[in-house]
């Protein structure tokens, strides 16, 4: 299953990856780190896909991934301290939409996406 949230991922990435440009080092860096290597990597990046589509609020965030509603919070936390996602309005009806930075060095996620594929399956899962 989180293969095939994966290539969601990769398709929203070459959607949104029409006009942007070669992402520098240090963006490409950041990505990485924020998305593998920390937990909740993985979660972020479902988090992105679903805002690259409809800016929403934690509560909505939270319907929608099925999650608790503290820990989207903490996720978009982590997120808009790394600038890649931004908050539009205040208390509990802000939005959250991805960054002018995220959107471009969107191109960088292709290495992010490739390096969870590899740490997925690398895992071994025991019955």
């Amino acid at each position: 299953m989180r293969l095939e949230q994966l290539d969601q991922i990769k398709e929203m990435v070459a959607r949104k990856s029409g006009s942007a440009r070669m992402p520098d080092r240090d963006a490409k860096r950041l990505l990485l780190y924020v998305f593998t290597g920390t937990r909740g990597g993985f979660t972020r990046l479902q988090i992105i896909r679903i805002l690259s589509d409809t800016p929403m609020n934690p509560n909505q965030l939270a319907q929608e991934m099925n999650l608790d509603y503290k820990a989207i919070a903490h996720h978009l936390n982590a997120l808009s301290k790394n600038n890649l996602v931004t908050k539009l309005g205040e208390k509990y009806g802000a939005t959250y939409h991805l960054s002018n930075y995220l959107e471009a060095n969107i191109l960088a996620l292709d290495d992010v996406i490739a390096k969870l594929a590899r740490q997925m399956s690398r895992k071994i899962v025991y019955i």
